[in-house]
This record gives structure tokens, sequence and C-alpha cells, in this order.
């Protein structure tokens, strides 16, 4: 990658300056009087009015905008960030409410405004870009582009004096020399497509002979045993990678797994990464003990966290995580919820201008609140001087288990539950006088994709009716405000005029859908997702690879195919995910095969990078296990297959008909006044049961002898 640095003489890399995210500020309040209005006053994303009053004559993303560029010759300025994104406002303050600087970018350069969440594509093809050309990578991401669209310069925070450097350095070389512009933008968008290009792999047989241990080798080096996490001075939680590692103990029987994921996910909830308050989850942790988090809270992280630890409690049956799904839900319904429907996309880090504000506390407040009971609160939240903050303030975290604490202090653990309860009931009473955190209150279909499945797998774990029904109404409002003539949008809210939508949409809403199916049984939810997964194969398909393209229709400088499973999964193993339930459900070779196909030319990016991979990793291990159908057919099938979502079942497809159905996998198994349980793997049988017992036994009996 570091080719491209050393061809040009006018890139100038300003070294150190990854910066990660935490929250800004809107500038746009009503009856504020402003000295500059330019044209994102139009928007309704958060982040583009914050900037709506810079003196820079922003415009957003759009065709007319890069046309412009080209007619009047001129480099082409692209500023990627998002509301929550702390460096992103101070950027803002110091370059970009700067009348000097705004004079240089409105008298040579076009300049667009892009919020990230509302254009992944953008940012993605631009992130590529910059870390090749610089090695590094972060936002606010900050481009400069030749009228084509094609790249010629990259960074991510500037202060002003660094900005206004970059922008005469680069405008200047760049009319003395067009030709090496040109040159160097050519190879860096060569450089992009080559990053977006994925060969099919012709392999037709299995994964190797031990694969998946030979494959986490590397990434078990970096696991902290002691800590949780991968070892790093940063410490991201990242759900699809301890999802995998769940299945992969239960089916590989993998001790060290097993210990490593556990171990993670008690020291989570007991870091300042958890809100111990209010409940939910931040988004990372600035230092190796989950203690002191960036405060800014992502809907898509709490989405897959409802998820993780309701697996979690069915696998390891430990109460604290469905207390942490129980709080993290109320935080949802009470800090996140839209009136209308649907959860918005993030809340910030900062109030009043602080980072964290609303969520650390003072010692004295602490113990103005608490009163005698200050003493065992201190102890149990590490509220004392050698644990402080910043100052004197403090973010509560825990130093112990709750079993090891209460021990110390002779306390039954019902009792320390009765005793946290009243505290957080009393911190919340005061924190809720406080300036709450401005929100992000774009609803993104995707995300809101993620919260579904989470509130299913609370359902199934839980068996809580109003987890089902939270479930049911994020549906109905996705379907109805973001679904029209078959298109989904990627994101909405009251005004807006935005019309894209991208593979992760279709992708994680079919997913979501068809898990409404698989608990509900109702037939309308399968339809729909069969609907999305025809629109995919219709609009995304790319015959190249074998994958699915982000963009249905782009105008950028590269196709974007997106395979990496990060802080969320990538929209093309979702995809296969789905094509292997659905493919089994039907009995459709077609689906099946396209989803081997996919899972074979990905399989030596999980060989290399497991951890990358996760979901992916998934899909090839209950591939390798054998893939399971759990049937139910007969009027109890409703009951009896929530009996069996209650369990933990890695490789499976459990579903059920309460009546006879013209689906393969129900054909000629419905009888009048019977329900029957059928266990089959690879056309192959047992005979039918009537309990959730007689069928675990039966796939236990699989597991052991094979069909």
């Amino acid at each position: 990658m570091h080719r491209f640095t050393r061809n040009f003489l006018f890139i100038f890399i300003i070294s150190g300056l990854l910066v990660l995210c935490i929250s800004c500020k809107d500038k746009a309040e009503k009856g504020e009087e402003h000295a500059f209005t330019n044209a994102l006053v139009h928007e309704t994303s958060p982040y583009l009015l914050q900037h709506a009053h810079n003196p820079v004559n922003w415009v957003p993303w759009s065709e007319e905008a890069l046309e412009r560029a080209r007619k009047e010759e001129k480099l082409i300025i692209v500023s990627i960030g998002y509301s929550s994104c702390h460096w992103c406002h101070v950027m803002e303050e110091e370059t970009f409410e700067d009348e000097e600087v705004a004079e240089i970018m409105n008298e040579h350069f076009i300049s667009i405004k892009v919020d990230r969440e509302e254009r992944p594509d953008v940012d993605e093809v631009y992130m590529t870009a910059v870390q090749l050309m610089t090695g590094n990578g972060g936002w606010p991401l900050n481009v400069i582009l030749l009228p084509n669209g094609k790249p010629l310069y990259g960074g991510t925070y500037h202060t002003k004096k660094q900005w206004m450097e970059v922008l005469n350095n680069v405008n200047t070389k760049y009319k003395e020399d067009k030709a090496g512009a040109e040159n160097y933008a050519d190879r860096v968008a060569k450089g992009v497509a080559e990053v977006n290009f994925i060969p099919k792999v012709g392999i037709k047989a299995p994964l190797p002979e031990g694969f998946f241990e030979n494959a986490l080798a590397p990434w078990k080096a970096q696991w902290d045993m002691q800590k949780g996490g991968d070892l790093g001075q940063q410490k991201f939680i990242v759900p699809v990678k301890l999802d995998f590692l769940l299945d992969y103990f239960r089916l590989e029987n993998d001790l060290e797994a097993d210990v490593f994921v556990k171990n993670t996910l008690d020291k989570i909830i007991q870091g300042g990464i958890y809100d111990h308050v209010g409940g939910g989850f931040f988004r990372y942790s600035t230092d190796p003990d989950w203690k002191v988090p960036h405060f800014e809270k992502m809907l898509y992280d709490n989405a897959q966290l409802l998820s993780l630890y309701s697996k979690a409690y069915v696998m390891y049956n430990e109460p604290a995580y469905k207390e942490v799904v129980e709080q993290t839900a109320a935080f949802l319904e009470r800090e996140m919820k839209r009136d209308e429907g649907g959860y918005f996309a993030a809340m910030d880090a900062d109030s009043e201008g602080v980072e964290g504000a609303f969520y650390t506390w003072q010692m004295p407040e602490l113990k103005a609140l608490l009163g005698q009971e200050f003493e065992l609160f201190s102890d149990f939240y590490s509220i004392s001087p050698a644990f402080a903050w910043e100052k004197d303030r403090y973010v509560l975290f825990k130093r112990k288990s709750d079993a090891e604490f209460s021990g110390e202090y002779n306390l039954s653990l019902s009792e320390l539950t009765a005793k946290e309860e009243q505290w957080r009931y009393d911190l919340l009473q005061a924190r809720n006088k406080r300036t709450v955190p401005r929100k992000d209150d774009k609803i993104i279909t995707s995300w809101n994709a993620l919260l579904i499945n989470g509130y299913l797998d609370a359902y199934k774990a839980f068996g809580e009716s109003s987890y089902l029904q939270r479930a049911k109404a994020v549906f109905e409002t996705l379907k109805s405000n973001a679904f029209n003539n078959g298109r989904l949008l990627h994101s909405f809210k009251s005004g807006s005029k935005r019309e894209e939508g991208f593979l992760e949409d279709y992708a994680f809403l079919g997913r979501a859908s068809f898990g409404l199916y698989e608990v509900t049984l109702e037939t309308g939810y399968l339809d729909f997702t069969s609907r999305l997964m025809e629109t995919i194969t219709s609009d995304f398909y790319d015959e190249a690879s074998g994958l699915y393209e982000y963009n249905d229709n782009s105008a950028l400088i590269s196709k974007i195919i997106k395979v990496d499973d990060g802080v969320i999964p990538s929209p093309n193993s979702v995809v296969a995910e789905t094509l292997v339930k659905l493919g089994h459900l039907k009995y459709d070779k077609t689906y099946l095969e396209r989803a081997d196909e996919m899972m074979k030319t990905l399989s030596p990016r999980v060989g290399e990078a497991i951890g990358n991979y996760a979901l992916w990793a998934n899909l090839m291990l209950s591939k390798t296990h054998g893939f399971y159908e759990v049937v139910t057919v007969g009027p109890k099938a409703q009951f009896l297959t929530n009996e069996l979502h209650r369990e933990f079942i890695p490789n499976a497809l459990v579903v059920g008909s309460p009546v006879a159905s013209h689906l393969a996998l129900f054909k000629d198994r419905f009888f009048e006044n019977e329900t029957l349980i059928y266990v089959c793997t690879n056309n192959t049988c047992k005979r039918p049961v009537t309990s959730v017992t007689e069928a675990l036994q039966q796939l236990q009996d699989f597991r052991v002898n094979g069909p």
C-alpha cells in the first residue's frame, strides 16, 4: 500500500492521526442567528446540520455536485463523519468554522459533506483509498478528489494550520502537474478496485482437516485470557466474534475458547463500557480493562449485544446475563425509541460540551445520594481516588464479580441484587435531571433489523412476550416507512428525502424477517424474506465473484463487495446464512449451491484471519459438523418450537407448522390431532418423536454416531 505515498510530491502525510470517535454537538438550534448558511440547511441528517452554518459552502453528496466539479474543473473535498464523532466536531470548530479556511475552500474546491451513516458506500470507497495511501483511517475522513472523483489526498483529523497547508499544497501541485495528479489518482482508484475484486474459488473438496484449529491459532495468541477480549490498549466488543466462539466451543468442545468467551462476557459487564445505571453499552473502551469508555452509544452495538447475552444465557444459565439483557432493553425503550416506531441511530458522548458528563459522578454527589450506603457502594463500583477517571470524576466499574463481593461482605446474592436495584434507581433519578446527550434521530434500516434479531433472541431465551411484540413492531415500522414498490431505504426520518438502499438493508431485514417466521411460524414473514432475496439476486449479484455488491447502482469509482465481519456482520455473510436456511426449508439446491460457492470463495480469508470473518467461519463450522433440520408439525407446533428455541442448538434450522403446508420441509408430515418433531440431516431423518427431550437426544445421537 505504501507505493502510493512514494510517487507523488504533494501527498501530505500526517502521521499519528488515526482517530476514533466520540460525540459532537448540533449547532443548528431553532431561533439561533447565524452569520453563514450553506446548502446543508436543507438536509435532515443531524451531522450535516451541524455544518449548515459554517462559512464553508458545503453541499451534500450528489451527482449535481460532482458534475459541477467536472464543469468548473475544480478539485473536490469530501469530508465524512457522523453525528456522535467527537473529533469531527473538534475539526468543525477549529477548522471549518474559520473564515480564512473557508475562503480557500470556497475559491478553489467543491466541498461536499457526507454523513457516513447515510452513505456508507461513499465512506467505504474513500476509507479504502485513505488506508491505501497512508496505512491509516478514521473519522473525520477528509479526502481531496480530482473532478472525476478519483482520490488525490486523504487524511483524518487536521488542525487549521495543517488543513490550510494541505489545501494550498494540493491545489498548487495540481495546477502545476495535472498529468502527474491524474496518474497518481488513477493508481489509487485501481488499488481501491483491486481491494473489491474477489475471485471465485473453484475448490470442490471440503475444508481440510484441522482447518479451524489452524485458523484459530494466531487469533488465540491475541486473546487476553485475564481481562477478556483481544490484547491491546483499547478494546472493542465485536459480538459476531464472540457468537462464533460460543458455537465453536459447543461443537468442537474447545475448553480454551469456553474459558475465554465466558471471561470476556463477564469482564465486559463488570467494566465501565457497560452503563451500570441506565443499561446499555458504550462503543469501546479506551483502556485494556474495559474501564473507561468513549461514551457514545450506538444502536448496532446494543442490538447485537441483546442477541449475544441472550444466547450466552441459554448456554451458561448466568443470571447476570439476563439482567443485562433486561437493562439494555429498558435503555433502548427509554432513550432510543422513536414515538412513531423504530429506534434512533446513536446517542452522543458529550453533554454541555463535556465528554461523559451525563454518565460520570463526583464523590460528594454520590455521598449525598447514597448516605450510609456510600461505603458499600464505593467499594462495589470502585469509587476511590486510586480509580478516578479525570480528577474527581468517576466511571462506575466492578473489580469483582457479584459472587466474590457478596462473599466478602457476608451478603446473600439476593441481598446484593436488591441493593444494586436501589442504587440504580437512586442514581438514575438523579441522572435524569442532567442535560441528556443529543441523539441522532435517523432510523437506519439495517441497524433496526439487527435489533429485531436482538429482541427475537431475547424472546427465545426468556419467553417474555414483550420482546416478541417489540420485534414485530420494529418490523412493521420498517415495512411501512422504508419499503416501497419492492425497494428499501437505508435511512429515514421526518422530512427526509433519502432514496438509497444498500445490500446490508436487504440482507439484515431479510434475516430478521426469517427470524420472525422461525419464532411465530407465520408464513407472511417467510414470503417477505423470499421477496427480499429475489431483489438481492436480481439487483446486487456480481457474476465475477459469485458474491453481492454493496450498491445496486453507483457512480462511485469502484464497486464495493463487503465480506469482512466487523462491528456488524458483512452483508454477504448474512445473505449466505439466509440462503442456507431457505435452501433447507424449501429443498432448493440453487440456494444451497450458491451459499456453498460463497463459503468456498471466502475460505482462504477465513483461514488467514478467522477473527475478521467470524460469521463466515460459523457458517463453515455448521456445514462441517452437519446442518440439522428440527421440524415440528401439528397443532402444538408453536408450543414445542418455543421449547426448542430455549435450547442451545448452534447448527440447526428450528421451524414448525401448525397446519398442513406446501413447503418442502413440511410436506407429508402433518397428521390431524398429532404433533410430531422430525430431526434430520443430509436427507436422513430419525423417527418422529413427540417431546423436546427425545428430539434433543436424537440430535446428540446424530452428532455422536452420524446419520
